[in-house]
């Protein structure tokens, strides 16, 4: 336990931290919690105040905090090696957690790059996919094709693949251009349907004209796999993922699918391309890989994109890129024992269920006087707000109608965090049909307090 007054952590936290994707001007103005413990599904604050963790510690925790195997295992590698290189030497983890990767990855996805985020997963991806194709002799093949509402990371080639105008337009004059493809929801369908098949096929025949045009210069895909997180948690409909996957091969372009927020059994599998039996050329991996321990990432390729770099010294095939901490055996050790847990407890089966009885405490959300849509894929779900539910407009970005439901549901003990007007519903994975509903029905309450006044 900390030395410290919350009175004290607060003052320092404002004079010295600056905080991710926050303003720091409102975070100064207010009273904010200062988290010290953690416990199953629960953050505990200085003051002994417990909030139920709605977002699992920005989508990462599977098994829960401070979950006692976890630990030990962290305990027992620590006593033995911290850290050391990839670079030049094998790494005892690494190697064992590759092995078990290959046995749950999509087949044919048996070559592991780590590295120890979802943004450098997504530029370890993105600059393997380039270098590919130069070394298949069409160097002219350096753009990408991408998807609205799209969201890879904050690193600048991860935010290049983007697209979300919010996060990205700022740095406009830094980024790589793509040709950017629009996302199959009907809720805000570009081509105004108001129906999931029409607006899928529509999206698919303007994908289809992009490939067909582009394909020369083109050296992949990049997509997240049946949902898009940060864009709204947008559910795409049946069969699209698919089809892209088939008009992939049929140009001739490597497959990115970023499975940072998707993998790890989130959808009730335990990789989001399984659902629709995909194999994608390269995947991306982080999150929930250590189960919200230490930061780990791994890019996953197929034997036919590793080989194309396989050759003399003096060739420069190298794939010349790297990190400090790749393969850090704290990680892969905590990850190791994570994938294990998955296996003994049958936990996607448990997600299965619990995706279901969220599915049923969600319908009546549906209905809210304020409540737009209600989107879920499973243990994941965005309720998005509207101000006006017949016209479907939305709040404007000033009224922060987002942040203050979240506010408001700390009242209950939850701890949420907005995308825009979006509420977004992501426990961890071990989270038991009491406290889903206790998060649920906080968040309508929440809901109904801060819109419908």
């Amino acid at each position: 336990m900390s030395d410290h007054s919350t009175a004290r952590l607060r003052e320092l936290d404002r004079r010295h931290v600056w905080h991710p994707f926050t303003q720091m001007q409102d975070w100064e103005r207010d009273e904010q919690i200062v988290i010290a413990r953690g416990e199953g599904c629960w953050l505990i604050d200085t003051d002994g105040n417990r909030y139920l963790d709605g977002v699992a510690s920005m989508w990462t925790n599977v098994h829960g905090h401070c979950n006692p195997e976890l630990n030990e295992a962290l305990k027992q590698q620590v006593d033995r090696l911290e850290h050391s290189t990839l670079l030049g030497l094998a790494g005892e983890q690494s190697i064992l957690l590759a092995e078990k990767l290959a046995g749950i990855t999509p087949p044919g996805l048996e070559r592991f790059f780590y590295s120890d985020n979802g943004s450098t997963a997504m530029e370890v991806a993105v600059k393997m996919a380039y270098q590919f194709q130069v070394h298949r002799g069409r160097p002219q093949r350096s753009r990408f094709i991408t998807f609205k509402h799209a969201y890879h990371g904050d690193t600048l080639g991860a935010v290049s693949v983007g697209g979300i105008d919010i996060y990205h337009a700022t740095f406009k004059p830094l980024m790589f251009e793509t040709f950017q493809a629009p996302s199959p929801y009907c809720y805000r369908c570009e081509f105004g349907f108001r129906d999931n098949a029409m607006c899928s096929m529509k999206c698919l025949d303007a994908l289809e004209v992009l490939m067909k045009e582009h394909a020369s210069v083109c050296a992949g895909l990049v997509i997240e796999p049946l949902l898009q997180g940060a864009g709204g948690m947008l559910v795409q409909p049946p069969g699209f993922l698919k089809r892209v996957r088939e008009l992939c091969g049929l140009y001739d372009m490597l497959m990115i699918a970023d499975e940072v927020a998707t993998g790890f059994g989130r959808t009730g599998r335990m990789f989001a391309c399984q659902h629709e039996d995909v194999v994608p050329d390269i995947m991306a991996l982080s999150k929930g890989i250590t189960g919200g321990y230490l930061p780990l990432a791994v890019t996953v390729t197929t034997d036919e994109v590793y080989d194309a770099f396989r050759g003399e010294y003096a060739e420069l095939k190298t794939f010349f890129h790297g990190h400090t901490f790749s393969g850090n055996p704290l990680a892969c050790a905590v990850a190791l024992k994570s994938l294990e847990l998955f296996e003994r407890d049958g936990l996607i089966e448990r997600v299965q269920s619990r995706t279901r009885r969220l599915s049923e405490l969600l319908g009546p959300l549906a209905d809210m006087q304020h409540v737009g849509d209600v989107r879920q894929f499973g243990l994941a779900a965005g309720i998005e707000l509207v101000a006006d539910k017949r016209t479907r407009r939305a709040y404007p970005w000033d009224e922060k109608v987002g942040v203050r439901v979240c506010l408001e549901a700390r009242k209950d003990g939850i701890f949420s965090r907005p995308l825009g007007a979006t509420i977004v519903i992501f426990p961890p994975l071990i989270i038991s049909d009491a406290e889903l509903e206790q998060l649920v029905l906080g968040i309508q309450r929440a809901i109904q307090a801060v819109t419908e006044v």
